[in-house]
C-alpha cells in the first residue's frame, strides 16, 4: 500500500492542451462574427461618435478637417433660436400624430375585414402590400400626377362632385403637408395590415365563439377580445411607425423639396440641407442629436405606457 502511494506521488501530472475543443469552437465563433463587428463599428459606431463631435463643432464640409473650429453649445442653443428648425420641429410632430395614429386605424379595420368578411384574402394581401415594396420616387411620380391642380384626376373629380376651387395640394401651404401625409398613410397600410393579419390569426376563434354564444355583437368582440389581444402587435407598429415618421424624407425631397415656402419641411429634410447643400456639418450634427433624443424619449414614453398598462 505504502508503495502504491509512493508511485502515485512520483506520477508527474498531465498537463492539460491550452487549445482544448471548446476553445477552438470560441475562437471560430470569434472569427466569423469579427467581420460583422468591425463593419458595425466603422459604419454605425464611428459615424455616430463623429456626428456627437461635431455638434459641438462649426465645421464647414469644404475647408476639409483643418477647419473645425470648437464651439461648444452653441450649435445646440441655436437650434433653438432658429425659426425654420422650430417650424421643420412643428410640422414632424405634426406628421407623427397624424400619420401614426390613422394609418394603424385603418390598417386595422382593413385587417378584421379581410381576415372575416373577404374571399381571396391571398389576393388582397399582395395588392395592398404592393406599394410599400415599390419604389418611393415611383410612387411620388404617380401621386404628383394625381395631385396635378389643373389636370390632375383628384382635382378634376373634385370639380365634378361640387368643389368649385380645390385644393392646389403639393404648391399649397396649407396642403402640402397633409398631400405627403396621404400619401405616406397610403403606402404604409399594406404593411401594417399584413402584421396585423399575424396577429389576428394568432387569435383562438374560440373566444370569438363563447363571445357570439353569450351574445356579444361583432364590434363588443372587437373592442373586447379582438383589440386587447392585439395590444403587442399594435405596440409593435406604434413604436416602428413613430421612428419611420420622424426619418422621413424621400418622399418629402422628391414632391416638394420643402415647400412651398417651407410648409412641408421636416427635421431629416432639414438636417440634408444643413449639411448638404450649405455644408455646416456641426449644425446639421446638432439637429440630427436632437432628432435622435426626441425618438429616444417618445419611444420610451410609449414602452414605458404601455408596460404599466401590461402589469396593471
Amino acid at each position: 500500500m505504502r508503495e502504491q502511494m509512493v508511485m502515485h506521488e512520483a506520477t508527474p501530472a498531465v498537463k492539460q492542451a491550452f487549445w482544448t475543443r471548446k476553445r477552438r469552437e470560441q475562437l471560430a465563433g470569434w472569427l466569423f462574427m469579427t467581420p460583422e463587428v468591425v463593419g458595425m463599428v466603422l459604419v454605425s459606431a464611428f459615424p455616430l461618435l463623429f456626428s456627437l463631435f461635431l455638434s459641438f463643432t462649426d465645421w464647414n464640409l469644404v475647408g476639409g478637417l483643418s477647419s473645425i473650429r470648437f464651439v461648444q453649445f452653441d450649435n445646440y442653443v441655436s437650434l433653438f433660436h432658429d425659426s425654420r428648425f422650430l417650424l421643420a420641429l412643428r410640422n414632424n410632430v405634426m406628421f407623427t400624430a397624424i400619420t401614426v395614429p390613422v394609418g394603424l386605424a385603418i390598417a386595422l379595420v382593413m385587417a378584421v375585414l379581410v381576415q372575416a368578411k373577404v374571399y381571396g384574402k391571398s389576393y388582397f394581401k399582395v395588392a395592398f402590400f404592393i406599394p410599400y415594396i415599390c419604389s418611393t420616387v415611383a410612387v411620388a411620380a404617380v401621386w404628383s400626377a394625381l395631385y396635378h391642380p389643373s389636370k390632375g384626376p383628384l382635382n378634376l373629380f373634385l370639380n365634378q362632385v361640387g368643389f368649385d376651387n380645390p385644393p392646389k395640394w403639393l404648391v399649397d401651404t396649407s396642403f402640402s403637408l397633409v398631400a405627403i401625409m396621404i400619401i405616406y398613410i397610403w403606402q404604409l397600410i399594406g404593411y401594417n395590415m399584413i402584421i396585423f393579419m399575424a396577429g389576428l390569426s394568432n387569435i383562438p376563434e374560440d373566444l370569438y365563439e363563447s363571445a357570439t354564444i353569450d351574445g356579444a355583437n361583432g364590434i363588443q368582440q372587437f373592442r373586447k377580445i379582438t383589440l386587447p389581444l392585439l395590444g403587442p402587435t399594435t405596440f409593435f407598429l406604434g413604436i416602428t411607425g413613430v421612428i419611420s415618421s420622424f426619418k422621413v424624407f424621400d418622399i418629402i425631397k422628391f414632391l416638394t423639396n420643402g415647400g412651398p415656402n417651407y410648409s412641408s419641411t421636416v427635421i431629416v429634410y432639414q438636417i440634408y440641407e444643413e449639411g448638404f447643400q450649405k455644408f455646416k456639418m456641426g449644425y446639421a450634427s446638432a439637429m440630427s442629436w436632437v432628432l435622435f433624443l426626441i425618438i429616444v424619449l417618445v419611444t420610451s414614453i410609449t414602452w414605458i405606457t404601455q408596460n404599466r398598462k401590461i402589469h396593471y
